[in-house]
């Protein structure tokens, strides 16, 4: 077949086939899931097309194993799921990346068209619609591969969490590939910048006495630029939940804003006048229920329109790409002389060293024989584990803990799955972030009612020869709901108590390094590990005292 001047060289193979082969050739490099006799050929053409496959316990599992990949990456990855049971057990994963927008596809079979007696018959677009997710389907075998192309670039181009459809039937047709138009790789447009924003922005900043520059994971691309404006206008840093780890480094950037944040660092967000939200929801965590930006002019840039006052209303919205738009503020700025300390004087730098890290915050231990204070263990932790790290958070009422004391070494350092507020997630994400950064030594912070949820996973981890750290904080509970019924009797908390349960011998189990932890003189027993060739995770079973965390007594975001 000849086309613009040269000869495509084409083959008759399956629909599934040609789908695998095509996704592997624009660049779809890792694909996660548990594999049924609906994915089985797709999955396989993947595989043979060179991605790596990471095959997952349960799809739940494979869902946020392909999530965190993605978020430390920013790469397209692929999640393969059986059709039916397969994709109902992703979905909480599957909302999860889609309400982070999370550039995932979603690859699962479905039943064979107008076949509505099949056991695995469900309205699947329905399904995946009602979860904020993007339903797509192959339509036909002459349209399978251009839908497919689309259904990559949405994911790719717009951050979507797209769910491509497969029916086995029209996977089993087939078609020529490469096709008569086969699919090239995608590139993202220019952005397009409004001179009027910019010139609104630029007078903002200029007459600012306290600039607070926020960065949000959509921002990632543009640490650059936004330090270049920050120090232009003499702006402090700081990153929101999501985008943690975006300044390290930066002697005018505090740690993290939110919820998250220490007093210090509280304070003086609270105390700007003027704050500019990149690629940051500004939503109640990052917001602190709004109580750190009430007092400022509030500007919001996003490259999404939907996300501009989503959560707070603001005086000034911008429609644009984060890096274009400080580039071109900072220029602003500069040609119109507007540059000056505004916030950063050296009582502030004091005060900004002072409030960056919690773990460098004064911690009143709770001595409780036989339990070890969280907030003092996790501390340790951060001085025993190795810099170069990415730290994963799971949900519930020790998310704190590792969420906020374990520093990180940049933004691909962390990962923080609760866009959901779904508790047992963590694991699964672990083992994706660990295989995104195999340099890096992947750390999970957990608790024993989160962790106990995704056991399974364990078996994934030792499989894979992956020497992360599992941290589970063992309250023996679902400690949340303890501490936001303070007034509720023992007998009404029963529900949420459980027995101890050894995580320890758990994990072992699986195959497993463990060690259980009362004290911090029980961490003795990581330097064996450490000094290993880690081979194998490391369960820290940590029997903590029964408070609360400080993030617990603060909010109530349930």
């Amino acid at each position: 077949m000849t086309r613009m001047g040269f000869t495509a060289v084409t083959q008759m193979m399956k629909v599934a086939d040609a789908i695998g082969r095509m996704l592997a050739d624009v660049g779809v490099s890792h694909v996660f899931g548990v594999v049924g006799s609906g994915n089985f050929h797709v999955t396989n053409s993947l595989v043979a097309s060179g991605a790596e496959f990471v095959a997952a316990r349960h799809e739940a599992g494979a869902a946020s194993m392909a999530d965190a990949y993605s978020r430390v990456t920013g790469e397209v990855s692929v999640l393969s799921l059986h059709q039916g049971c397969g994709l109902t057990n992703a979905l909480t994963g599957i909302t999860e990346a889609a309400k982070c927008h999370t550039p995932l596809l979603v690859l699962t079979a479905d039943t064979a068209v107008g076949d509505v007696t099949s056991n695995f018959e469900i309205d699947q677009d329905a399904a995946v619609r009602a979860i904020g997710a993007t339903p797509m389907r192959i339509h036909s075998a002459e349209t399978a591969l251009s839908d497919a192309a689309r259904a990559f670039r949405l994911a790719r181009i717009e951050r979507r969490t797209v769910v491509l459809s497969l029916p086995i039937d029209l996977q089993e047709r087939e078609i020529d590939y490469p096709g008569e138009r086969p699919a090239s790789n995608v590139r993202v447009p220019a952005p397009i910048i409004s001179a009027t924003d910019v010139t609104e922005l630029a007078g903002l900043l200029s007459g600012a006495a306290r600039p607070v520059i926020v960065g949000g994971r959509g921002a990632r691309g543009a640490k650059g630029a936004l330090r270049e404006l920050a120090k232009t206008a003499g702006a402090l840093l700081i990153a929101s939940g999501g985008g943690r780890g975006i300044f390290e480094g930066d002697p005018w950037a505090l740690d993290v804003m939110g919820g998250f944040a220490t007093d210090g660092a509280a304070e003086l967000v609270s105390e700007a006048d003027l704050i500019v939200g990149f690629g940051v929801a500004l939503n109640t965590w990052t917001t602190r229920g709004g109580s750190l930006t009430s007092h400022a002019t509030l500007v919001q840039v996003d490259d999404r329109v939907d996300a501009i006052g989503k959560h707070r209303l603001v005086d000034l919205g911008i429609i644009g790409d984060a890096t274009a738009v400080a580039r071109a503020t900072n220029e602003a700025l500069i040609a119109a002389g507007a540059t000056g300390p505004g916030y950063r004087t050296s009582e502030t730098a004091e005060r900004v060293a002072r409030a960056r890290y919690w773990s460098d915050q004064p911690v009143e231990v709770v001595d409780e024989p036989g339990f070890v204070d969280p907030a003092a263990l996790i501390n340790a932790l951060d001085g025993l584990l190795p810099d170069e790290r990415v730290v994963v958070v799971d949900g519930g009422n020790v998310n704190a803990y590792p969420g906020a004391h374990l520093r990180v070494p940049d933004e691909e350092g962390y990962v923080l799955p609760l866009s959901f507020q779904a508790i047992g997630l963590g694991l699964a994400s672990v083992i994706g972030a660990a295989v995104a950064r195999p340099d890096r030594m992947a750390v999970l912070g957990t608790g024993d009612g989160s962790l106990l949820m995704g056991a399974v996973e364990l078996e994934t981890a030792v499989r894979l020869r992956l020497g992360l750290v599992i941290v589970a904080f063992n309250d023996s509970a679902y400690g949340a709901e303890i501490h936001l019924f303070p007034d509720s009797t023992p007998e009404e908390q029963e529900i949420v108590r459980f027995p101890d349960t050894d995580i320890a011998s758990i994990a072992r189990g699986f195959g497993c390094e463990a060690i259980t932890v009362r004290s911090l003189d029980d961490l003795e027993g990581m330097a064996a590990w450490l000094e290993s060739d880690r081979t194998r995770p490391l369960v820290i079973d940590a029997k903590i005292t029964g408070r609360a965390s400080w993030l617990m007594t603060q909010h109530h975001g349930h």
